[in-house]
């Protein structure tokens, strides 16, 4: 073998090494969807302890006014990111990660107590499979939005937080288009992407079972948490670990 030929073989290993290095490096961004009845404020806890960490976390503020919409307030968030996602998505946010996510940049894909729809499903066709413990959702004078009244928050979203944060959230929610809720899923990215599940035990919006059936269904790898559906709030320590541990397998 000549040393022409032994360094073009040097340099292609090189190359291959340094590739395999790339693709198996850990994810470090971080882009978190919140949910309806709720902003991104609630996810402070959790986001220090990943950028702590070393993840660079940024929050989707969509304004839940459609699927689409939502869709696109992702889309330029995940445009802002230099490298690869991970897409993390709480109740409805589960409904926008699962078409957003089937960008080439978004490597995985974590539910936390979310819906985690297939072809041709809604949000309000899924809820109303395995009815929650909460029934207490509104509808706005005009009917075209829906919000979760203000004296069962605590107990229907928030049940494990202190009694001031519960009520601040009830305060502060996000009301959701009717269209947003009714809208259909076109092509759901956990097909074709490695995906992760919290289960919020204690959840009363959306039943743990079909939390439970929706992961099983994709293939997802679950983690049950005791907590309410503002589990990402109340246990932010376990779901920080759950999204840790996500970008480290997604990157593999």
């Amino acid at each position: 073998m000549t040393n022409r030929t032994l360094s073009t073989v040097a340099l292609a290993f090189a190359i291959s090494a340094a590739a395999f290095t790339a693709q198996a490096a850990e994810i470090k961004n971080i882009v978190i969807v919140h949910g309806a009845l709720a902003d991104g404020s609630g996810w402070q806890k959790a986001t220090e302890i990943l950028e702590k960490r070393g993840f660079n976390v940024t929050i989707v503020q969509e304004p839940i006014t459609s699927l689409a919409d939502d869709v696109a307030a992702t889309n330029r968030v995940l445009d802002l990111q230099s490298g690869p996602s991970l897409l993390v998505g709480h109740s409805y946010g589960g409904m926008v990660i699962t078409e957003a996510g089937n960008r080439s940049d978004v490597a995985g894909l974590v539910y936390v107590a979310a819906f985690q729809p297939d072809k041709g499903e809604s949000l309000i066709g899924l809820a109303s499979s395995k009815p929650a413990g909460g029934m207490n959702i509104r509808e706005t004078k005009d009917g075209k939005y829906l919000y979760l009244d203000p004296a069962a928050f605590a107990a229907d979203f928030a049940a494990d937080l202190p009694k001031d944060e519960a009520a601040f959230m009830a305060k502060s929610q996000v009301f959701a288009a009717k269209e947003a809720f009714t809208a259909k899923i076109a092509d759901p990215a956990w097909r074709a992407k490695k995906s992760w599940t919290v289960v919020a035990t204690e959840d009363r919006s959306i039943n743990p079972d079909l939390e439970r059936d929706m992961a099983k269904r994709a293939g997802s790898k679950v983690t049950e948490i005791k907590a309410s559906h503002a589990v990402f709030a109340s246990q932010a320590q376990k779901v920080a670990e759950v999204i840790e541990e996500a970008a480290k397998e997604a990157g593999k």
